[in-house]
């Protein structure tokens, strides 16, 4: 092995010689200025990303108010308690998109010398008020069945009733289609949150629906029994949200994704083992930390040159991926004696 890695990547069409005399250039390059490849198609992506996260609140803040007005009307008309509290549900989902905007607004905001890693932190701030919305949802839902299973009300113009349960389930579960869609997309633990919220609402609907129903039937205790059994449901989801924020703010990530960087990092040539590898989600962006072991006899540009590859397929390969660090040791006789790092980051 020579030392000196081949780029075999000119179809990403970043224009890497593969003669001596571009490969002196390369590293005299590398080794006067940090690596950075297409540094501003990953600004660009990043900000894309917020972009569509903002497009996404606003779309689902017009369909969810849009819906609670229907729901509105009918329950005037109606008088239906149960209408009343899934109208006040959905406005309540609606405004969950605040506290969302807020977190994409304030993480576009650049790194400072304080907040050296930059605001993506904010989603996940977002994504423990919103699994705290869910468990409000949650309790508001158990305590309205008991009530009306200790007190059963009739409902009036019970098909209307069911028309607006019907609203208010297709608006709430088009919303958290679309928001947990884009929120995986993106990696937004916290817009898929709001997303699972949505669903709970959409179940809430669902359970206006089949009260409805029972009523009509003449079995006014439908509507109650429903009620706790949508309430149950909410806990499995506020459960599966809370486990998703709770895994974004201990930095944990997908195995596979750690699997997968290893393997692209066995295949660098000169790269004699692979270290430690870390990897970590700030907002919707993943950050990563590698440790790859070079042959001893390497040359410090040499190394680096390794150094600089892997960090290129890293970036490449891995999806929001936006910062890759490696660092690099040496491999053979003299790696018990000495202890130098190299590093490469965008």
């Amino acid at each position: 092995m020579s030392g000196e890695p081949e780029h075999d990547h000119g179809h990403h069409g970043h224009g890497h010689g593969h003669g001596h005399g571009s490969r002196r250039r390369s590293r005299l390059r590398h080794l006067l200025a940090p690596h950075s490849h297409d540094s501003g198609d990953k600004v660009d992506a990043a900000l894309e990303s917020s972009s569509r996260g903002m497009r996404v609140l606003a779309i689902s803040f017009a369909v969810l108010m849009a819906t609670a007005a229907v729901q509105a009307v009918i329950v005037v008309l109606s008088g239906s308690v149960a209408l009343l509290g899934d109208t006040l549900h959905n406005l309540a989902d609606a405004l969950t998109a605040v506290p969302l905007a807020i977190a994409f607004s304030v993480g576009r905001r650049a790194a400072t010398r304080r907040f050296t890693y930059g605001y993506g932190r904010a989603e996940d701030l977002a994504g423990i008020v919103i699994v705290l919305l869910i468990a409000a949802s949650a309790a508001v839902a158990g305590y309205e069945a008991v009530e009306r299973l200790l007190d059963p009300r009739d409902i009036r113009a019970v098909g209307a009733v069911a028309a607006a349960g019907v609203v208010g389930f297709l608006g709430n579960e088009w919303v958290a289609r679309y928001r947990i869609k884009v929120g995986r997309e993106i990696g937004s633990a916290a817009l898929v949150a709001d997303g699972l919220h949505a669903r709970t609402d959409g179940f809430t609907s669902l359970a206006v629906l089949l009260g409805a129903g029972g009523a009509a039937l003449g079995y006014p205790i439908a509507d109650p029994i429903v009620g706790l059994i949508i309430t149950v449901a909410i806990l499995f989801v506020l459960r599966d949200a809370a486990r998703e924020i709770y895994h974004r703010l201990m930095d944990a990530v997908d195995p596979g994704l750690i699997d997968r960087a290893e393997q692209i990092l066995r295949e660098v040539p000169g790269v004699a083992r692979v270290g430690s590898v870390r990897m970590r989600w700030i907002g919707h962006a993943l950050h990563a930390e590698v440790e790859i072991c070079v042959p001893h006899h390497l040359t410090v540009v040499a190394a680096h040159e390794v150094a600089v590859e892997a960090e290129h397929r890293l970036m490449h390969a891995l999806p929001r991926l936006r910062a890759a660090t490696v660092h690099t040791d040496p491999d053979g006789p003299s790696d018990t004696d000495h202890h130098a790092t190299l590093s490469t980051h965008r």
